[in-house]
């Protein structure tokens, strides 16, 4: 069996580490402790979180979803602006402050962009 640290946990469940730790004191979430008194997570409970409603949406209509990497989250007032990296590039996203801190964003994280576009221009 395969046992994931909590921060390893949080990356894989897109929530930062402060939301995992509440989960875990609170018995949202299952995990063991070692004989150091520190947390150890079965990928086994990360599926089963996966699958709860909760935790991702089962489906969605957007079809262009980019994955990546928050490397920047900086809120100012009722905003935040988020940076993922895809690849080698940037993609930027002025969302609010509110759906930053529910969605538990910080630099390192998992993440997706949804894009929903009428038009899609090229250019070189």
């Amino acid at each position: 069996m395969k046992w994931l640290k909590p921060r390893e946990a949080a990356g894989e469940l897109g929530v930062s580490y402060a939301t995992l730790k509440q989960w875990l004191y609170q018995g949202k979430l299952e995990a063991v402790r070692t004989p150091g008194g520190h947390y150890r997570i079965a990928a086994a409970e990360i599926e089963r979180l996966r699958g709860a409603p909760a935790a991702a949406p089962a489906r969605i209509s957007g079809r262009n979803q980019l994955r990546g990497t928050v490397t920047t989250v900086r809120r100012e007032g009722l905003l935040a602006a988020v940076t993922l990296a895809i690849g080698d590039q940037q993609i930027k996203a002025v969302i609010t402050a509110e759906a930053a801190s529910e969605l538990g964003l910080e630099p390192g994280m998992a993440a997706m962009a949804l894009i929903k576009a009428t038009e899609v221009m090229i250019m070189r």
